[in-house]
């Protein structure tokens, strides 16, 4: 794998990761493109939200190496890398408009106009209190934030879990609409039935190891299923 001549966005060779004895990453080697949207499907404990981790910089692997737009990962990569975790992240102290101006001052690629629009589609006031929210608005607005910045890799771990089947549509347009083809996105999710229509690509991740990376009409195609199908048959759901 030569990074030299790599001009996609996403690489990783070798990536490990361990916690203690446990392995989470064992050997990934990994290279995604541009405007492209992957599913990073696995059941629980497959090592996909390390993954997710790492390319955000969160985590450190144990060894291999991973970089993204040709910058190994690090303080540059934060810059054009808006990750979403699972868990909220927001500060229920804070209203929706106060965080907007936190992340229009943290992020230099942040747009205000772009929240406050997505805002006004799903009816919600700026001027709500977090903690008043129900979980689902909150991971509303926790989408809305990463979404609203101009990155190249949009890192989602579960981003439609918490709500509504109505809002899930307009959450995956939202997805849609806030990249373009020098970006790509990277969705974690067990409702693979919900998101499928969208990928370019899927990877299935089980014990720490890829046992699958390809495009899903190729998937398709080869199994003569759905990727849910597929997914259920794989790990035996």
């Amino acid at each position: 794998m030569n990074e030299e001549n790599f001009s996609g966005l996403v690489l990783c060779g070798g990536l490990a990761k361990a916690y203690g004895k446990k392995v989470a990453l064992n050997n990934v080697n990994l290279e995604i493109g541009r405007g492209r949207i992957v599913g990073l499907l696995g059941p629980n404990g497959s090592g996909k939200t390390t993954l997710i981790k790492i390319l955000s910089g969160i985590l450190t692997p144990t060894g291999g190496t991973a970089s993204i737009s040709g910058r190994s990962i690090g303080i540059e990569t934060k810059k054009i890398v808006s990750y979403l975790p699972e868990r909220s992240y927001i500060d229920s102290r804070m209203n929706v408009k106060q965080m907007i101006s936190f992340f229009s001052d943290f992020y230099g690629n942040f747009s205000a106009e772009s929240a406050y629009a997505m805002l006004s589609d799903l009816g919600i006031n700026p001027n709500d209190s977090l903690k008043t929210m129900s979980k689902g608005t909150k991971e509303k607005v926790q989408l809305i934030l990463v979404m609203s910045r101009k990155a190249e890799l949009y890192l989602l771990d579960e981003p439609i879990g918490g709500v509504d089947p109505a809002a899930r549509d307009y959450i995956i347009q939202t997805i849609l609409r806030n990249y373009d083809e020098n970006a790509s996105v990277i969705i974690s999710t067990h409702l693979i039935s919900d998101i499928e229509n969208i990928l370019d690509e899927a990877i299935f991740i089980k014990d720490g190891n890829i046992i699958l990376h390809s495009e899903v009409d190729s998937i398709r195609a080869q199994y003569g299923k759905s990727v849910d199908g597929v997914f259920r048959e794989v790990f035996s759901c």
